[in-house]
C-alpha cells in the first residue's frame, strides 16, 4: 500500500500537472470504485482543481464549489499520467480523469477491488475520512509520546494504526523499527524514555529520508514504480538477506496476510521471534537465536 512518502510524491507530481486545471471528464470503468452517490460524479466535470492534500494514506483533490475527490489506493491501486484521452485498461483499469494536459489513470492489480473513491462536498464531510492519527512530521516528541502510549500495543501495530499515526504502513514501519533498533513485538507500555525518543527520531528520519529519495528518483516525471519493496531498504522485503548494518540474516514474522521483517541482531538481542504460523508446527525445533537459525537447515538454505 502506498504510504506517506509515496503519497507525497504522487501529490507533488499531480500539483505540477493538474492544479489550476479544469477536470474536463471523469470516466468510471469499475462499478466498485465510487462509494458515494451524492454529489454525482458528473459534478466534478468542468470544475477547476484548487488544491491537493494528503489525508493519511488518502489523496484528496479539492475543486471549486467545495468539492473533494478522496482517493484511497489501498494495496494494489496505482496512478499513471498518460496522454489526454488515454484508454482505461480493460482488466486493471478503475477510472480516468481527463485534463487539458493529459489523463490521470487509476489502476488496481489483482482480483480483489479494494481501492475506493469518495466525492464529498464541504470540509465537514471530508473530515469524516480523517482517522485521527498524528502527523509525525508536524509533531514534537511530547505529542508523539502521547499517541504512542495511548494504547498498549506492539510497536508494529502502534505505528501502523491510522488512529495513532498517520500515513505509516507495513513497509516503512519495518524500516523505522530497524533504524530505532527496537523489536516489532515490544509493547508500547514497557518502553523507556530513551527508547521512545529513539523511535520518534527514527520515524521522522525514515519518512523524510525516503521522501527525499523518491523525490530525487522521480524528478520531473511521474512516479510509475510505486512499490512497497524498494532497493535500499534495510529489512522490509529482505527476508534471508544480510542486514546492511550488522550482516545478520533478516528474519520475518508471518501472520494472516501480513509480514514483518526485522534484524535479530540489531533489534531483538539475537533472538528469533516465533512465527505464529510455523511455531505451532515446529514447536521445540523453532530457532530462538541467530546462531540456531543459521545452523538449522532452513537457515543454511537462506544464507548460502
Amino acid at each position: 500500500m502506498p504510504e506517506l512518502p509515496d503519497i507525497v510524491i504522487y501529490l507533488e507530481s499531480l500539483r505540477r500537472r493538474i492544479e489550476g486545471q479544469i477536470l474536463e471528464r471523469a470516466r468510471m470503468a469499475s462499478p466498485f470504485l465510487l462509494r458515494t452517490a451524492d454529489p454525482p460524479i458528473t459534478a466534478v466535470e468542468g470544475k477547476k482543481v484548487v488544491g491537493l492534500r494528503r489525508m493519511g494514506k488518502r489523496l484528496v483533490i479539492a475543486q471549486e464549489e467545495d468539492l473533494f475527490l478522496v482517493m484511497h489506493l489501498m494495496i494494489a491501486g496505482r496512478l499513471h499520467w498518460k496522454p489526454k484521452g488515454a484508454k482505461v485498461p480493460r482488466k486493471v483499469g478503475l477510472a480516468a480523469f481527463d485534463f487539458p494536459g493529459g489523463t490521470l489513470l487509476w489502476t488496481e492489480a489483482g482480483t480483489q477491488k479494494r481501492a475506493s473513491l469518495h466525492l464529498e462536498r464541504g470540509e465537514q464531510a471530508l473530515a469524516a475520512h480523517h482517522r485521527g492519527g498524528l502527523e509525525v512530521l508536524d509533531a514534537g516528541l511530547p505529542d508523539f509520546r502521547a499517541a504512542l502510549l495511548r494504547e498498549n500495543h506492539t510497536l508494529k501495530r502502534a505505528l501502523t494504526d491510522p488512529r495513532l499515526f498517520s500515513g505509516i504502513g507495513n513497509a516503512y514501519s519495518d524500516e523505522i523499527l530497524h533504524r530505532a533498533r527496537l523489536s516489532p513485538l515490544a509493547l508500547t507500555g514497557r518502553l523507556q524514555e530513551p527508547e521512545i525518543a529513539r523511535l520518534f527520531h527514527a520515524t521522522r528520519e525514515t519518512l523524510l529520508d525516503w521522501t527525499d529519495r523518491l523525490r530525487w528518483q522521480t524528478g520531473d516525471g511521474f512516479p510509475e514504480k510505486v512499490t512497497a519493496f524498494r532497493e535500499g531498504m534495510a529489512v522490509h522485503g529482505r527476508f534471508g538477506k544480510p542486514c546492511p548494518v550488522c550482516g545478520a540474516t533478516v528474519q520475518r514474522i508471518i501472520y494472516s496476510d501480513n509480514e514483518t521483517n526485522y534484524c535479530p541482531r540489531c533489534q531483538t538481542n539475537d533472538k528469533i521471534l516465533a512465527d505464529r504460523s510455523l511455531s505451532r508446527l515446529l514447536r521445540d525445533d523453532w530457532p530462538r537465536t541467530i546462531e540456531e537459525w543459521e545452523e538449522s537447515p532452513r537457515g543454511r538454505n537462506q544464507t548460502t
